[in-house]
């Protein structure tokens, strides 16, 4: 995806091992998310032929659709997949719109990067206090320290965003 009327091809591929690494993830995502709406569904089936669905299926749910959210963002970040708005910027130079665009990777990454060690930092506490769901009493800080290593993934990947960015200034 180009942006501010920069030329297609204009910028650099991204490193081949974090592209593997992304797509990786988002793929097992995805899975994620094929098993869930595959659950849902027969669930649903079983709710309407026997009255009965699967027992904490929302709770499976909830956690796959989480996961899956988390593992989708680096790959879209790499690939320039996110949304731009570009009102304000329609009509300036590429120069311009490739700086706002690298500052706001760094921005991305500081958050993302935060928001990584906070869910690290509770999915470790969710471990020691073995939380876990309430219908199936899934244990949740695994899946919370994954979401956050994904979101460091994400910060690093936003990061070599950014400094994509600022190899090809015209």
């Amino acid at each position: 995806m180009t942006h501010g009327g920069a030329e297609a091809g204009a910028e650099p591929a991204p490193p081949p091992m974090m592209d593997r690494i992304a797509r990786t993830i988002a793929i097992c995502g995805g899975l994620f998310m094929l098993a869930a709406a595959t659950m849902v569904t027969i669930s649903v089936l079983l709710r309407w032929l026997l009255k009965s669905g699967i027992r904490g299926d929302f709770e499976m749910v909830q956690i796959a659709t989480a996961v899956a959210v988390f593992a989708f963002l680096p790959l879209c970040q790499i690939r320039r997949g996110n949304v731009f708005v570009d009102t304000f910027t329609l009509r300036t130079p590429t120069w311009l719109n490739r700086g706002l665009d690298r500052l706001w990777d760094v921005v991305y990454a500081g958050f993302a990067f935060l928001i990584g060690w906070r869910l690290i930092l509770g999915g470790l506490d969710a471990i020691a206090s073995r939380t876990s769901s309430m219908v199936l009493a899934i244990p949740v800080g695994w899946a919370i320290l994954a979401v956050g290593a994904m979101a460091l993934f994400l910060g690093i990947v936003a990061l070599t965003t950014a400094r994509r960015l600022g190899r090809r200034f015209p």
